[in-house]
C-alpha cells in the first residue's frame, strides 16, 4: 500500500501552490501550517535543493471527529499535502490517512481516515 495519492503538475510553483490550496478549500480543508523546507535547509544546513513545501491541512469537523475516537490522534494530525519540484513539473503529493493511521487499532477512526482518503483523493484529482 503506497502512503500518498499523487499528481504532477506543469506551472510555475507559486500557481501550482495556489491551485492546491484553492482546492483544499473548497473540499472544506483549512492549511493551519506550512513549512518550507528548501528554504530551512538552505538556512540551517546551507543546502541547496529544489524547491520542497509541506502543508498541514486539516477539516476541522472530521479531525474533532478522529480526537472523539481516539484522543491521541491528534500527534498524527494535520494530513500533509507535499509541494515539491521535480524533473516534470510539481509533484503534488497528499498523506494517505488509512495508511499513516495502519497502527492505530480502532474501526471507527478508520473510517474517519477513509472519508479523509476519499476526500484528499478527489482535491488531488480535481488538480
Amino acid at each position: 500500500m503506497g502512503y500518498t495519492i499523487d499528481k504532477v503538475m506543469t506551472g510555475a510553483f507559486d500557481e501550482v501552490e495556489a491551485k492546491v490550496r484553492e482546492a483544499l478549500a473548497e473540499a472544506g480543508f483549512g492549511v493551519l501550517t506550512e513549512i518550507n523546507v528548501s528554504a530551512t535547509m538552505k538556512a540551517k544546513l546551507d543546502k541547496d535543493m529544489p524547491r520542497y513545501k509541506i502543508l498541514g491541512a486539516c477539516n476541522p469537523k472530521l479531525a474533532y471527529e478522529a480526537i472523539g475516537v481516539a484522543p491521541r490522534i491528534g500527534a498524527m494530525l494535520p494530513c500533509n499535502v507535499v509541494l515539491r519540484e521535480v524533473e516534470d513539473g510539481i509533484e503534488v503529493s497528499a498523506v494517505d490517512p488509512v495508511a499513516s493511521m495502519l497502527a492505530v487499532e480502532n474501526d471507527d477512526l478508520t473510517e474517519v481516515a477513509s472519508q479523509v482518503r476519499q476526500m484528499l483523493a478527489d482535491v488531488v484529482a480535481k488538480l
